[in-house]
């Protein structure tokens, strides 16, 4: 690549010299981490269900390479068609989501899932990323020509988002796009007067989910207080990150892997604190910290707003999926069965997060007539 003149129209030599490699490299580093999480933390998971040792790796590495094509070729666009895939791509999960809730299998109480072709397909992984574009679309049409009803079209679809995915039940992805969408709104300009009120709502909703749905009302009674109910999973993720230490036990040599339920993806993070010691934790938060805040500092210069606002919505998702699950993980917040971006055991998670961020990548490339802040 360093071969690739300045000079080059080529499309691979446009978008090396426009593209934030320092981002890049560090999506890749933590891209090739996960792959060696799977190795690590799967087989003792896929032997205590009965599988084959390597049935979780194998899976996962049959979709690396084109999960690295989907984030490569979303990464090539221009915010016009970054706008335009969001857009399709949100009317084509907004139509799986409904299938999902007609003839999708019930796991856990919960009806997330679709089957295709034999791939489970969790479509609310993929409406994440378009919905902020979508959004941060309608909102910057409405604060370009003022009578544009953008916000209201936005508030009508996020009301439409999140009643689907209630009705699941997932109130993680709830919470995560409700943050996401008020933050983007925020952002775009919406009046100090009604920040209080959307808040108050956010409250008040979260409250209702406490007394609505049952696994939620166990979860945070849990939380507040570990000996009313069955904490065994938290316990076990806190035993491998005192295991752990500051150095790990080693790549497979932790112990609590083969205790602990969904130990490669919901609690992955646990198996990284036992094999590989608080240090490489810390590194690998660092890690994405430096994602979240370096495309934040790039989008600070950018001038449109649509750009401004759906890098933004994509970054705070991706900052937000890995902060929920590392303090699960810690036990500092309520149990939430999220994976941990890139590194987890997750199909449908590791293609929706390429994408995600294949277009934050598209967003935040160099271009004509926009302030380069680094």
């Amino acid at each position: 690549m360093s071969s690739i003149a300045r000079t080059d129209t080529s499309i691979l030599g446009r978008w090396w010299w426009t593209v934030d490699r320092w981002t890049s490299g560090a999506l890749l580093l933590i891209i090739l981490f996960g792959a060696l999480m799977i190795f690590a933390a799967s087989p003792s998971v896929a032997e205590r269900i009965g599988l084959d040792s390597y049935h979780f790796v194998r899976r996962q590495l049959m979709l690396l390479p084109v999960a690295a094509a989907i984030l490569f070729v979303c990464s090539l666009m221009t915010p016009l068609q970054v706008r335009r895939i969001a857009f399709v791509g949100f009317i084509g999960c907004l139509g799986f989501m409904v299938l999902t809730l007609m003839f999708g299998a019930e796991i856990k109480g919960a009806r997330r899932w679709l089957s295709i072709g034999g791939f489970s397909l969790q479509t609310s992984e993929f409406l994440k990323p378009c919905f902020a574009i979508v959004a941060a679309w309608m909102f910057s049409e409405w604060r370009k020509d003022i009578g544009f009803p953008g916000h209201w079209i936005a508030v009508v679809l996020y009301g439409l988002v999140v009643g689907l995915l209630l009705m699941q039940p997932d109130l993680g992805q709830t919470v995560v796009i409700s943050l996401v969408w008020f933050g983007q709104f925020f952002l775009a300009g919406l009046p100090m007067i009604l920040v209080g009120g959307v808040m108050l709502c956010g409250v008040g909703g979260l409250i209702a989910a406490y007394f609505l749905f049952p696994h939620v009302n166990d979860r945070i009674n849990r939380f507040l207080d570990p000996a009313a109910g069955d904490s065994y999973q938290v316990d076990r993720s806190l035993e491998a990150f005192r295991n752990g230490g500051l150095l790990g036990t080693g790549p497979g040599e932790g112990q609590v892997k083969a205790y602990l339920p969904d130990a490669h993806a919901d609690f992955v993070f646990s198996v990284t604190g036992e094999e590989f010691g608080a240090i490489v934790c810390i590194l690998l938060i660092s890690l994405f910290a430096f994602v979240v805040l370096r495309g934040f500092a790039r989008l600070f210069a950018e001038q449109s707003l649509f750009v401004l606002l759906a890098g933004a919505g994509l970054l705070a998702q991706f900052g937000l999926q890995a902060l929920i699950h590392m303090a699960s993980a810690l036990q500092l917040m309520p149990a939430k069965g999220m994976t941990l971006p890139f590194i987890s055991y997750g199909g449908s998670s590791l293609l929706a997060l390429a994408l995600g961020m294949g277009l934050m990548l598209a967003l935040t490339r160099s271009r004509a007539g926009r302030m380069e802040a680094l």
